[in-house]
C-alpha cells in the first residue's frame, strides 16, 4: 500500500531537482546562442516555445481552456500584461548572461521572495509576523551593502526580482497552470517576436542560418530550454508537498551564483561578499519562519481532526458536541518557480480574506 506514495514521492523529487537543476544551469546555455544579440535570442525562445509546447498541449489533449479564456477579456489582458512582464525578465536575464553579469543576476532570484513578500504587504496589505519583517529588513540592508560594492544599485538583480514578483502577482490573478499559462503568454508574444526577426533578417542582421546549422539547431533548441524544465516542475509539483518545492527552489540561484563564481570567474569583492550573506541570512529567517509555521499548522489541524472525530462519536460528558473551527492555513513556504520559467513568484503566505489569496499555480 505504501509503495506507490512512496515511488510517486522519489518521482516528484526526482523532477524537482530536474526542474531547479536546468534553471540553474542555464546560465551555460545563453552564450552558446552568440554571436545572436539579447534580442534576437529572446525573440527565437518566444517563437520555439510556443511550438514546444503546442506538442505538450496535443499530446495531452487539454484544450478546453483556451475556449474559457477566450471568453473573459479581463483575464485574457492579465495574461497579456503576465506575457509583457515576463519578456522583460528574460531579456534582461539572456542579456545580464551574456553580458558577464551572472552572479548580479542570481541575486536577483535570491532576494526575489523578500520582493514578493514587501509587494504583499504594500499593494495587498498582508500582515507579517516579526522574523518575515526582520528578514525583509535584513534584505534592505544587503541592497544598500551591494549598492556601495557596486558604486551603484545592484539594477540588474533589483529589475528580475521586482519583475518576476510582479509576474507572481499577476499570475495568482490569471489562475491557470503551468503548460496552459506558457501556451497563453508564447501565443501572445508570438506574432512580435516573429515580426522582429522577420525585420532583422531583412536588414541582413539575422543570425539565423548565417551562422551555421549548429547554430540554427541551439536558437530552435531555446523553446525546449523553456518547456522541458516547466514539464519536469508540473511533474514534481503534485507529487511533492509546497514546502519541499520550497526548500528546491533555492537549487536554481545556488547554481547560477557557484557558475558565476566558479565557472565564469566574475569578480566578488568583499563587500559583496558581504551583501550576499546578508541576503543568505534573510532567506534562512524566512525559510525558517515558513517551515515553523507550517509545522504549527499541520499540528493544529491534526488537533482538529482529533476534536472532531471525538465530538462525532457524541458529546463528552457535561457538555455540548461542538467541533472546533480551524484557524486560517498559511502557505509553508514561499514557492518562486526557477529564473527560465514562465511562474509566479508566491511571497508571504496570504490571508484566507486578502485579495489574490488562492494558491498559486506555478509554473516554470
Amino acid at each position: 500500500m505504501t509503495g506507490k506514495p512512496a515511488a510517486e514521492g522519489r518521482t516528484g523529487l526526482l523532477n524537482g531537482f530536474a526542474a531547479y537543476g536546468m534553471w540553474g544551469l542555464v546560465p551555460l546555455f545563453w552564450p552558446l546562442l552568440m554571436p545572436a544579440g539579447a534580442v534576437e535570442i529572446l525573440a527565437h525562445r518566444m517563437v520555439w516555445s510556443l511550438l514546444f509546447v503546442g506538442v505538450a498541449l496535443l499530446l495531452v489533449r487539454r484544450w478546453a481552456w483556451l475556449g474559457e479564456l477566450l471568453r473573459q477579456p479581463r483575464r485574457l489582458a492579465l495574461v497579456a500584461l503576465a506575457a509583457a512582464v515576463i519578456t522583460v525578465n528574460w531579456g534582461v536575464y539572456i542579456w545580464a548572461v551574456n553580458s558577464g553579469h551572472v552572479v548580479e543576476a542570481s541575486l536577483g532570484y535570491f532576494i526575489n521572495p523578500l520582493v514578493t513578500i514587501a509587494m504583499g504587504v504594500l499593494l495587498l496589505k498582508e500582515r507579517l509576523r516579526p522574523a518575515q519583517w526582520a528578514a525583509v529588513g535584513v534584505g534592505a540592508a544587503a541592497v544598500a551593502v551591494l549598492t556601495v560594492g557596486y558604486g551603484q544599485p545592484p539594477w540588474i538583480s533589483l529589475c528580475l526580482a521586482f519583475s518576476f514578483a510582479t509576474y507572481g502577482l499577476v499570475k495568482k490573478k490569471v489562475d491557470l497552470d503551468g503548460v496552459e499559462s506558457l501556451a497563453a503568454e508564447s501565443a501572445i508574444q508570438f506574432l512580435p517576436a516573429l515580426g522582429y526577426l522577420m525585420w532583422l533578417g531583412s536588414r541582413g542582421e539575422a543570425t539565423f542560418g548565417t551562422e551555421g546549422t549548429g547554430h540554427v539547431l541551439l536558437l530552435v533548441a531555446s523553446g525546449l530550454v523553456t518547456a522541458l524544465p516547466l514539464v519536469c516542475f508540473g511533474a514534481a509539483a503534485i507529487r511533492v508537498p509546497l514546502s519541499t518545492l520550497g526548500l528546491l527552489q533555492y537549487m536554481t540561484p545556488v547554481f547560477q551564483f557557484l557558475l558565476g563564481v566558479l565557472y565564469f570567474k566574475e569578480a566578488m569583492p568583499p563587500e559583496r561578499w558581504a551583501g550576499f550573506a546578508l541576503v543568505w541570512l534573510a532567506l534562512t529567517l524566512l525559510t525558517w519562519d515558513a517551515l515553523r509555521t507550517a509545522r504549527r499548522t499541520a499540528r493544529t489541524l491534526a488537533e482538529h481532526r482529533a476534536a472532531g472525530r471525538t465530538t462525532a462519536d457524541g458529546p463528552r460528558a457535561g457538555g455540548t458536541a461542538r467541533t472546533p473551527e480551524p484557524e486560517p492555513i498559511p502557505a509553508p513556504v514561499p514557492v518562486p518557480a526557477g529564473p527560465e520559467a514562465a511562474a509566479p513568484s508566491a511571497g508571504v503566505p496570504p490571508r484566507p480574506d486578502a485579495p489574490g489569496s488562492d494558491t498559486a499555480r506555478s509554473c516554470p
